[in-house]
């Protein structure tokens, strides 16, 4: 006796206790019961739901059954072992299924069908995804391109490079679909010398999202990228160098400081926002040849720069590194200030409380501590000497200005921590309450929040969301329709651009530059 016997006739609990009982014991007796239900349904949508879980899990724990059913003349039925094929691993299916999917020419059957077989992942099974890769429908050949990265297809190699190159051409580099995003991903599971040299040579993407899955990707491969990003120290144009030194530093490996030391020994970053770029990636790795790299760059003129300089020498702040800035400043001419500024401006807080040991040093760097109208730095330098407990360190802390109260906010997105330190330096001192975040993402989370900026300035490429996305975002919410947008950038294409202020960006700036020239800038966005 079936358990699904007078199961038409029960009230409604009786049916839903029946079907638990059922999916619970995975009773393959009750399969022609569950068959007749699903194609004959009862009518309430909760009891036919629970029917085709029943059966599911019992198909589970029937192998024998699902293959048979992927023959069955009923099409819900035949859905069901399709999915429960690769749900389950069912390896015996695989050779139906393959079968399938050659005579199959519906779309969304194709999709179950590969999706199954990619679940199951067959020996030999490359070959069935290759023959998809160039099809019509974005997403099985999205789900193609991804086999072929599993299953390390060599002869997928050429297809994918021609799919990210497509989105890379004058008329579509401002569309970036899943199959631009798939065959970036896939590129990068081959891991093989040919698809590192590819992503490689393609780091400067014309398309931004294009672009930063690249970016991802290389860090993602780690190690192994990085033999294929220093030849753009020399060979790239700006544009590459800079990124191929941002990718380096957040690969921070041995190896990949090295290689940048190398770099400025050669002159290969003469260029300011080359070598902006290149102390960046040497500051978040730390080696020794590195450290002594960003102790030559405390001579640099460049605000920016320097700022960049002393945020990697904060992270990895040793006795040695403290002498040596602390006889820079010692010394007392104009680069000493602004070593001092530069220290400051960027918080560096431990490699303050080391320097502060001598008494001049201190008092050039409370000199430029004391021009600050920014409230976090001063609270949080009052709070470091009131650390120190000194009592020079007391009368220091109570020595320091209040800062003047901000009448209108700004937000600045970016994913250097030298570049958020200058805006907010910058920021300040026009009377902004600055808003800092590190990637399009947090900048976005203040908007979520409520939080209205008088006005926005975001870098172009950075992790997780990038400045045209930002933009886009931006200008689709509430009371940001007319804010004024800055793109701060590297970016020497017309093309990103055109991009950009197609988004809604307002303005752009050059990387790097004087601080005036942001002031300068600010201030004609808002009318003075």
């Amino acid at each position: 006796m079936s358990k699904l016997d007078g199961f038409r006739d029960k009230d409604f609990l009786e049916q839903v206790t029946t079907l638990n009982e059922i999916a619970g014991s995975r009773d393959s007796d009750a399969l022609p019961g569950l068959l007749d239900l699903l194609e004959k349904p009862i009518g309430d949508t909760g009891v036919d739901y629970m029917v085709v879980n029943a059966l599911n899990a019992v198909l589970g724990a029937n192998e024998n059954a699902v293959v048979r059913g992927l023959g069955s003349q009923s099409a819900a039925f035949r859905t069901l072992c399709i999915r429960a094929s690769g749900e389950y691993l069912f390896h015996d299916a695989a050779e139906p299924l393959t079968e399938m999917a050659e005579e199959e020419t519906d779309p969304d059957r194709l999709t179950e069908i590969l999706a199954a077989l990619a679940k199951i992942r067959p020996e030999g099974g490359a070959s069935v995804f290759r023959s998809f890769l160039g099809h019509d429908d974005p997403m099985l050949a999205a789900l193609a391109m991804e086999m072929a990265g599993v299953y390390a297809d060599t002869q997928a190699v050429v297809f994918l490079k021609a799919a990210v190159e497509a989105t890379d051409a004058e008329r579509t580099y401002d569309q970036c679909d899943i199959t631009t995003w798939k065959a970036i991903d896939a590129l990068a599971t081959m891991a093989s010398p040919e698809t590192i040299s590819f992503l490689a040579a393609n780091v400067h993407h014309k398309n931004p999202t294009a672009r930063r899955l690249i970016t991802d990707a290389l860090v993602r491969l780690g190690e192994p990228a990085i033999p294929f990003l220093e030849p753009l120290y020399s060979q790239g144009d700006v544009d590459q160098r800079i990124l191929a030194c941002n990718i380096t530093g957040f690969i921070s490996s041995r190896k990949g400081a090295d290689g940048l030391v190398q770099g400025f020994d050669k002159g290969f970053f003469s260029e300011a926002n080359v070598r902006y770029a290149a102390f960046e990636a040497l500051g978040r790795i730390g080696t020794l040849k590195g450290l002594v790299c960003l102790v030559d760059g405390l001579s640099e003129t460049d605000e920016l720069i320097l700022m960049a300089v002393v945020t990697g020498l904060e992270r990895h702040a040793a006795p040695g590194i403290v002498k040596t800035i602390s006889e820079r400043i010692a010394e007392g001419d104009e680069r000493s200030a602004r070593i001092a500024h530069a220290v400051i401006a960027s918080r560096a807080l431990r490699l303050f409380q080391e320097l502060y040991k001598d008494d001049a040093v201190g008092a050039a760097l409370l000199v430029e501590l004391r021009k600050s109208q920014d409230a976090e730095i001063l609270a949080d330098f009052a709070t470091r000497l009131g650390e120190i407990g000194t009592e020079r360190a007391k009368a220091d802390a109570l020595s320091l200005p209040k800062a003047k109260a901000a009448t209108r906010k700004a937000l600045a997105a970016d994913d250097s921590k030298s570049m958020l330190a200058l805006y907010r330096s910058i920021l300040t001192d026009l009377g902004f309450e600055p808003l800092m975040a590190a990637n399009g993402q947090e900048a976005y989370a203040f908007v979520e929040a409520g939080e209205f900026a008088d006005v926005v300035i975001t870098d172009m490429n950075m992790p997780v969301m990038d400045g045209m996305e930002l933009v886009g975002k931006l200008r689709g919410s509430l009371g940001y329709e007319d804010v004024p947008i800055l793109m701060v950038t590297t970016e020497s294409e017309g093309s990103q651009r055109d991009m950009a202020t197609k988004a809604g960006v307002t303005a752009f700036l050059t990387k790097p530059f004087k601080p005036d020239a942001l002031k300068a800038k600010l201030m004609e966005m808002l009318g003075g």
